[in-house]
């Protein structure tokens, strides 16, 4: 099952047979709107604070998940999640509420393909039927925490990013209808010495190229095998980046194919959204909204879904910590 030395490959083809993205208002009003379950009017969503209403985009995804998928609550076996704020609570207090063995996992913004990486290798291995992926974050709570309180209102430099306010879930099942994934390439810790939080896209664009680089060594695959190859936040900055690297590696990248969630999530020209989106949710949402919904629909054959995360907290870049980052690549493959 493994390939070379970092890629997971999927002989039994775990299924995707349920998937769901709830956001915030920004988000509803970019141009992948049709693509999402559930769009909030107003930031709060009625909720006492933005934790709680993180944690509620989370519940309404797992619950919309599970409805898509066609199954009942008691029959998912396993729960695999993670988010952006300390202890990872979101996903942490809404796997409360389902009441099923819980894997909390963290890879910042790349948790959404790690999940996904995590609850495929079990279905896969037959520890289990369905088990549900899912992660959420909300601009006002990584705000927060990473940067200034919102009321705060501080001015943000041209490469800083949008935190998506949305989240979204998969049930993978070991049988079924829908999109199958058949790898996963496990990412290594990447860090070129940048302190600024401001700038993550070029933080975490040299993991992203290290992933897709390996995934091809370990596969045999090259660009031309995928219809798309997507990002997960890298945004403006990022994916120039990226793109630049990877032809300098010897890796050129078509660039109708060679795509960004956090530029996909927003139109950037028309939005505040600074260099573009990202967060826990961006992924998420891109993925298990438009991605899944086109590779459905057979507009596309195959995607390989590359998610990047800084691993850095609050109190390492208050310590002038360099920023650590990682990317996970999950292929997903239509059935057609």
């Amino acid at each position: 099952m493994q390939r070379g030395k970092q890629t997971w490959w999927f002989d039994n083809r775990p299924v995707i047979i349920g998937t769901a993205t709830v956001v915030g208002p920004e988000e509803g009003e970019g141009p992948l709107a049709a693509d999402f379950d559930l769009i909030h009017p107003e930031l709060d969503m009625q909720q006492k604070s933005w934790e709680k209403a993180e944690r509620l985009l989370m519940e309404q995804a797992s619950d919309f998940a599970i409805h898509h998928a066609g199954i009942r609550k008691d029959q998912l076996e396993f729960y695999v999640g993670g988010d952006l704020l300390n202890q990872i609570i979101s996903t942490s207090f809404a796997a409360r509420d389902l009441g099923v063995p819980y894997l909390g996992v963290f890879g910042a913004c790349s948790t959404s393909m790690e999940s996904l990486a995590v609850a495929s290798l079990m279905v896969n291995s037959r520890a289990a039927r369905y088990v549900l992926a899912g992660t959420c974050s909300h601009n006002c709570t990584a705000e927060k925490q990473f940067r200034y309180p919102t009321e705060y209102g501080s001015q943000k430099p041209p490469t800083a990013q949008f935190t998506v306010t949305g989240a979204g879930a998969a049930i993978v099942a070991a049988e079924g209808d829908g999109p199958v994934v058949t790898s996963a390439t496990i990412g290594r810790i990447n860090d070129l010495g940048i302190t600024d939080p401001f700038n993550m896209g070029a933080a975490m664009a040299p993991a992203a190229v290290d992933t897709i680089q390996a995934h091809f060594n370990d596969t045999g695959r090259g660009p031309g095998d995928y219809d798309m190859i997507v990002t997960g936040d890298l945004a403006k900055v990022g994916h120039q980046i990226a793109s630049d690297l990877l032809e300098r590696n010897g890796v050129p990248m078509n660039e109708t194919e060679f795509a960004d969630c956090g530029l996909m999530v927003y139109d950037v020209d028309k939005q505040k959204v600074q260099a573009g989106g990202s967060g826990c949710g961006c992924s998420a949402v891109v993925t298990y909204g438009h991605l899944l919904n086109r590779l459905r629909k057979g507009e596309l054959r195959r995607v390989l879904v590359v998610a990047t995360g800084a691993l850095l907290s609050p109190l390492s870049y208050q310590q002038g910590e360099t920023i650590p980052c990682i990317a996970h690549a999950v292929s997903i493959e239509g059935r057609g």
